[in-house]
């Protein structure tokens, strides 16, 4: 196989999905729509606020798309006993899976066995309920060796994923404005580098074409947080792909080396 070229299938591609449903804006007919979206496509899940989980086990029912409830989002900063509760209570209510973000200050300030101690009693209470849990890390306002930092510690307690932003985390620039980079090459070969065997990357914020998930894919990523699925699954439609495995072209994209 070409470098360049990536085997694929579109049940494949749409498993990589997590389809977001996370804007502080939606209504409840903007998040109903988008679960119909989710169940059409048969994606991975469904990544929701947490008080959308009825609606969400309402609309999925009988499909195989999960419910995917983010915790302390999208700033991290809720007490650890808080972010226990929520995580605990969100899988108990039927989310399959749950996005929990760090508290980025205490990882800024090097506290890590406040960290970690956060990391781990969130994935107790997850896993008790039959769930698994995806770390945000927030990558915009971490240094590489930040990153590697929480990559051991996720690998350490057994996390299952570790996920670059919450695709809000923007920065304030020296002229007053707001960017915001979500995934990019360079973290994503930085997270698959330090994480351990049975830990898997899932890439959001910026990633909305087909090639730039395909980028993603062949870097080692498993799980993509998209708001842009219906573009990408019809784009790969439109270029062939279908139930049977095809080898397809990775186009050049913004995702690229130099991305931060």
């Amino acid at each position: 196989m070409d470098p360049s070229t990536v085997k694929v299938t579109l049940p494949r591609i749409a498993k990589m999905i997590d389809h977001a449903l996370l804007h502080p804006t939606m209504t409840d007919k903007e998040i109903r729509a988008g679960l119909e979206v989710a169940k059409k496509y048969n994606v991975a899940t469904a990544c929701i606020k947490p008080y959308s989980i009825p609606v969400a086990k309402s609309i999925l029912a009988g499909s195989t798309v999960g419910i995917c409830p983010v915790i302390g989002f999208p700033h991290g900063n809720s007490i650890t006993d808080v972010k226990v509760f929520e995580a605990g209570r969100a899988a108990k209510d039927g989310g399959t899976e749950v996005d929990m973000v760090v508290n980025v200050g205490k990882a800024l300030s090097g506290e890590w066995i406040y960290v970690e101690e956060e990391i781990r009693r969130v994935n107790n209470a997850v896993v008790k309920e039959g769930a698994l849990l995806k770390v945000i890390f927030e990558n915009d306002y971490l240094t590489d060796k930040e990153i590697i930092r929480l990559c051991e510690i996720c690998t350490y307690v057994g996390v299952a994923f570790v996920k670059t932003s919450t695709g809000f985390g923007f920065v304030k620039g020296n002229d007053g404005r707001y960017g915001y980079d979500g995934a990019t090459v360079p973290h994503l070969k930085l997270m698959k580098g330090h994480i351990g065997r049975g830990v898997q990357i899932k890439a959001a914020g910026g990633v909305r074409t087909l090639d730039e998930l395909l980028v993603v894919m062949s870097l080692g990523v498993t799980r993509l947080g998209a708001s842009a699925t219906v573009t990408i699954m019809e784009e790969a439609i439109r270029r062939g792909i279908g139930e049977e495995e095809v080898e397809v072209e990775m186009k050049s994209c913004s995702l690229s080396e130099g991305a931060y």
